[in-house]
């Protein structure tokens, strides 16, 4: 019997246009009546993730920036492992062909959570993210940015571009953890750097243990890498029917799409048991 369901954002639960499928609703809505407890896993900060989570019914748990933060729906801390600012710093050295389009972000109240050194608030990749966060950036040379401990360094680029600095910064994986996001279709990916250990999965085990719920009574659904390590920890993963090719050669459970509403059918397979 499932009794924690982690359900990812961007890709899964969201369609192509960026809405969530009535049919989604109804069934994340059914699940919580259930007495399943569900918790969004996305790579986005709570503010950026709050319109989202806001058009879904109560409770909810916000597993939050790859697993670096965990609030409730309300915006109370449960959990936050904050990146160490002189591994910031390192991080920011090593990479300078970076720096036109890397941020630094912090869990701040409003201004000032995201902090780049120069905006180009018409860039054709980064025009969306850069208007519907205007109150929340700030520009300054990073390292002046670096007063405290940042949540994450967050690098947006060209698939083939962050998936070289992906492999290159995952060799210092016992330093800090680097995290892959892509789409494929956009030519987009974004590669977050967050604590050493932190992860979707290890955020997921972490709420489960405290739930005391059973690793095997957990489903999960994602479609992209940074889902990798709650599917592996979930008894139940499930793969969106959209997912990244390496998701899908790993023989879970496929779902439909996003735009087919894949997370309605993911829990109506697998909460409620009605497989077709």
């Amino acid at each position: 019997m499932i009794k924690l369901l982690a359900l990812d954002i961007d890709g899964t639960l969201l369609d192509t246009h960026g809405q969530i499928p009535a049919a989604n609703l109804e069934a994340i809505g059914r699940a919580i009546d259930a007495g399943v407890e569900v918790a969004l896993a996305t790579g986005r900060r709570y503010d950026f993730a709050r319109s989202i989570f806001e058009q879904l019914p109560e409770p909810l748990t916000l597993i939050l920036s790859n697993g670096a933060v965990v609030k409730t729906r309300a915006g109370e801390t449960i959990v936050r492992h904050l990146l160490p600012r002189d591994i910031a710093q390192d991080v920011l050295r090593r990479t300078p062909q970076h720096r036109g389009t890397t941020a630094v972000l912090f869990d701040r109240p409003r201004a000032g959570q995201i902090v780049y050194e120069t905006v180009d608030w018409d860039h054709p990749l980064h025009r969306a993210f850069f208007r519907a966060n205007r109150e929340f950036i700030a520009t300054m040379p990073l390292e002046q940015a670096l007063t405290e401990d940042p949540i994450q360094v967050m690098f947006t680029g060209p698939c083939a571009d962050m998936r070289q600095l992906y492999d290159e910064l995952s060799i210092d994986e016992r330093r800090f953890t680097a995290s892959l996001t892509e789409y494929e279709y956009r030519d987009f990916s974004l590669v977050d750097v967050i604590r050493a250990g932190c992860s979707k999965g290890s955020a997921l085990s972490e709420l489960a243990a405290a739930r005391g719920i059973d690793q095997a009574e957990v489903m999960a659904v994602g479609d992209n890498l940074n889902d990798l390590s709650m599917l592996e920890f979930a008894g139940c993963p499930v793969v969106m029917g959209n997912s990244v090719a390496e998701l899908l050669a790993r023989g879970w459970p496929v779902t439909g799409t996003n735009d087919a509403a894949g997370v309605a059918g993911a829990i109506e397979s697998f909460v409620f048991g009605n497989a077709s």
